[in-house]
């Protein structure tokens, strides 16, 4: 019998699901390297404003206090943020030690495991125990979010579920527009109202369609809005309150989606949406420009989010789960 395909199959493990029988390309440990290797070639970037740094600290025959120096300010440069910088050489000394890193080859095996394991202790999930399960998508302006919930609801149709869209950013009709087309390409049904419209009352149109139509799952989209302006977060709030007036457990997930290249400011911005409407996960998005990726550790340790998707191009394929492993491998690893 034919394999899922390792897109499909990724997709599926994050939503709890039983992935579609693909066309036989290739066992786990194939479709694995395959993904980890179209998401290294992603973050070409990323990997190179931090590899000659790198390349430095892993060469020496034997780690010296200044390899700790050296790897600690790499690691802040990477925007992993002090605090975290310092947690995560602080066990690599321990190690050093304990005699289990000796050299720099030792250190740069050590490095991307505790990092990948700080910014994933356990693989983010998305469940769609729900019917429908509400997901809200919010962010800032121009961090990606309506072509993240078009990629979503594409991604969502092709295992098979059943989507409604809420197009609840009123504010701005090329993002209707847009939704539109996606909605279109997945098979989804749009829910949608003039310009200027309350986005609650989208919102609420969304999750009650949904509810009629037994759809599994409703996308809800909100306009982009600065995390220090304190009416339209007053805002966001409301519309995240509407799901609720309809199913008391909605929304069910909260997804926040962060421009990587934004740096340590993205953790500002997760932290005050997180404090306006209680976040259930991250989407980090645009990892593929001058983003150092390092971000994913402060926000997994001081919000203690997951982040569940990243984006890395503007493809289709280019929204992927996030595989911690994967990530830190592709940044922080020597290895192709």
């Amino acid at each position: 019998m034919a394999d899922p395909n390792p897109d499909q199959q990724a997709w599926a493990e994050l939503f709890g699901i039983q992935a579609p029988i693909g066309d036989g390309q290739g066992e786990a440990g194939e479709a694995r390297r395959g993904l980890f290797s179209r998401l290294r070639e992603n973050l070409t970037r990323p990997r190179q404003a931090i590899s000659p740094q790198l390349a430095g600290i892993f060469a020496p025959k034997l780690v010296t206090e200044e390899t700790w120096e050296q790897l600690e300010e790499a690691l802040i440069t990477a925007d992993c943020g002090m605090e975290e910088s310092l947690a995560v050489v602080e066990e690599l000394r321990a190690e050093t030690r304990e005699g289990r890193i000796v050299g720099g080859q030792d250190l740069a095996r050590a490095l991307w495991r505790v990092i990948a394991r700080d910014m994933a202790p356990e693989p983010a999930r998305i469940s769609l125990e729900h019917t429908p399960t509400v997901i809200m998508v919010v962010g800032v302006n121009g961090s990606g979010k309506t072509t993240t919930v078009g990629k979503l609801a594409h991604r969502l149709s092709s295992l098979g579920k059943s989507v409604v869209i809420g197009a609840a950013d009123t504010f701005r009709a090329a993002a209707v527009d847009q939704l539109a087309v996606w909605a279109e390409r997945a098979g989804a049904q749009l829910v949608r109202q003039g310009p200027g419209a309350d986005p609650g009352a989208v919102a609420y149109d969304a999750v009650a369609s949904g509810r009629s139509r037994g759809a599994d799952v409703v996308l809800i989209d909100t306009a982009g809005r600065l995390q220090t302006k304190h009416n339209l977060m007053e805002e966001l709030r409301k519309v995240a309150g509407v799901p609720a007036k309809l199913d008391p457990t909605a929304p069910h997930e909260t997804l926040l989606v962060l421009d990587a290249t934004t740096g340590q400011n993205g953790l500002s911005q997760a932290r005050l949406f997180h404090e306006a409407i209680t976040l259930t996960g991250v989407i980090l998005t645009k990892v593929d420009g001058t983003a150092k990726g390092g971000i994913v550790l402060p926000i997994r340790r001081d919000l203690d989010l997951p982040v569940k998707l990243v984006g890395s191009g503007e493809k289709l394929e280019d929204l992927q789960p996030f595989d911690a492993e994967a990530f830190a491998r592709a940044i922080f690893s020597p290895e192709a």
